[in-house]
């Protein structure tokens, strides 16, 4: 049985453990602690990431993206892409909008609370800190300020900008909810890897926090009862079609993931592009000034790219007039040659061990 060490309140465990529940992959779930986060997991690894995954012929994996990738070469059966690609590129789109744009408001809102900060604080610092000798109160308040420090303040979210970051998760529901009234899932009667993606966010930090929690169960009970939906369904007896095509009601999501998501990909490439350390940008008329710049947002604009140019001719006639209908095309396109170098591109999800290519290659 593989191990996978997290935290029940983690953003990327919640998403794996969403898949491995559905494809009905056996795993040990190991608390992870400070020890394992900050030594064992990059020494195996190479980085310093939640959740990692220990398989039993003792290869270690990380980063949620490339780890479903790969449990879909082990385990295809049902698969969590769609079959037409057209949806699959666009799952693929939605997976990266919530792991990487709703990253903010979902940190936000968990961090800069008060409500919902002192509780998870405890609850982190007394499940990774219980290997670390020192007073209790001392690891909850260390834990809250580097938290709020690392993943609010640093990622842009000030009193100018904190209307348009909690805007982004009220428009989320106020989009998702009439799908989830109409049908189980994003796009249809089963998971695809675009629910897996929204697992991230929607599970353990919008569902589960205080204070999104309440407004999205007063405001969007349809939205909550999805999310318990994706947590309870099991391949065996969650099944059905999808819907053919890319249904009407999703469109407001991808104009919003054009208008927040691909602006803030662009602005990190073109400062990863030109070495600065900090960047700003204008999103829907909001400026946030001294984001952090990172190599791997700029790998996920290179990597979506990429999977849009893979695309066969048939699947782009079909697909590229939604694209420009809902202003995804111009953004997705705008930089030619992002070239992130991102270090762990080759191995990924193995890091350190053998490429997982080759590994897919070799069976």
């Amino acid at each position: 049985m593989l191990k996978v060490y997290g935290l029940k309140v983690s953003y990327f465990t919640g998403k794996l453990e969403a898949y491995l529940r559905y494809k009905e992959i056996p795993y040990e779930f190991c608390p992870m602690t400070a020890r394992d986060f900050m030594r064992t997991i990059p020494e195996k690894t190479g980085a310093m990431q939640m959740p990692a995954v220990e398989l039993t012929d003792g290869r270690w994996m990380t980063d949620t993206s490339p780890m479903i990738d790969w449990f879909e070469t082990q385990h295809p059966d049902p698969p969590i892409l769609p079959e037409d690609p057209a949806q699959a590129f666009l799952c693929r789109l939605i997976e990266d909008y919530a792991d990487e744009w709703l990253w903010r408001p979902a940190m936000h809102y968990r961090w800069s609370y008060p409500l919902s900060s002192k509780l998870l604080a405890r609850q982190i610092a007394d499940a990774m800190g219980r290997d670390i000798k020192a007073p209790g109160f001392l690891k909850r308040r260390r834990t809250e300020k580097r938290q709020k420090h690392n993943f609010v303040d640093r990622d842009g979210v000030t009193p100018d900008t904190r209307a348009h970051v909690e805007g982004s998760y009220l428009k989320l529901l106020d989009m998702l909810e009439p799908i989830f009234q109409a049908r189980p899932f994003l796009l249809g009667d089963r998971p695809t890897l675009a629910d897996i993606g929204l697992m991230g966010p929607l599970f353990r930090h919008f569902a589960m926090d205080p204070v999104p929690g309440i407004i999205m169960r007063e405001t969007a009970s349809g939205v909550m009862a999805w999310v318990y939906r994706v947590w309870n369904a099991r391949a065996y007896r969650t099944g059905g079609d999808l819907a053919s095509g890319i249904p009407d009601d999703l469109l407001p999501l991808l104009r919003e993931l054009a208008e927040t998501h691909l602006e803030a990909l662009n602005a990190n490439a073109l400062a990863w592009q030109a070495g600065e350390a900090r960047h700003g940008m204008t999103l829907q008329e909001t400026a946030y000034r001294d984001i952090q710049t990172s190599q791997y947002r700029a790998w996920c604009l290179e990597m979506l790219q990429a999977r849009y140019r893979a695309l066969d001719e048939t699947t782009r006639e079909t697909l590229d007039p939604v694209l420009q209908s809902t202003g995804i095309l111009e953004p997705l396109l705008r930089l030619p040659d992002v070239a992130s170098h991102y270090a762990n591109a080759a191995h990924a999800p193995f890091g350190k061990s053998l490429p997982v290519f080759a590994e897919i290659r070799n069976g």
